[in-house]
């Protein structure tokens, strides 16, 4: 998922398709690797595959419009971050399923949680993690990005 936020906010630096190598160079992880976070985002409509030689992916939108639950959500699917096995139901001690029609504790943390973080994550999207990467620096970071990424 850090991969594919970080390629969601380099496509910004540019009009111009950048091929999965480079993005790869840019990161300093694996061609092969990247090229599997760029599949799902493609899947997921969050970039598009330009075809040719001067090929490589741009976003599909805005990147106002793109937020990183999108991104999370294309990489890791949708599905909670926690399952609840119902453990409580077994063990020497197990409650009976009768005893157990609304989720324990644990479960309603852990959902509560995780809908908390899906809602944080809806509220950025990547033109706001451009602009927070660039705050991040002394520089004009992206526009540096993008000039490399042009060479």
């Amino acid at each position: 998922m850090e991969s594919a936020l970080h390629c969601c906010v380099v496509l910004t630096s540019t009009a111009e398709p950048v091929p999965a190598t480079r993005l790869a160079e840019l990161h300093g992880v694996s061609a092969t690797y990247l090229a599997k976070q760029l599949q799902a985002l493609s899947r997921a409509d969050l970039v598009h595959s330009v075809q040719g030689k001067s090929g490589g992916y741009v976003l599909t939108r805005s990147p106002a419009k793109i937020t990183v639950l999108d991104v999370v959500e294309a990489v890791d699917g949708s599905e909670p971050t926690y399952v609840c096995t119902e453990i409580r139901q077994r063990g020497p001690l197990a409650a009976p399923p009768e005893a157990c029609t609304a989720p324990c504790a644990i479960a309603r943390t852990m959902f509560a949680a995780d809908r908390a973080w899906r809602a944080a994550l809806a509220e950025v999207s990547i033109a706001d993690l451009r602009r927070m990467v660039g705050d991040d620096y002394d520089m004009d970071v992206m526009s540096e990005v993008g000039k490399w990424l042009r060479s």
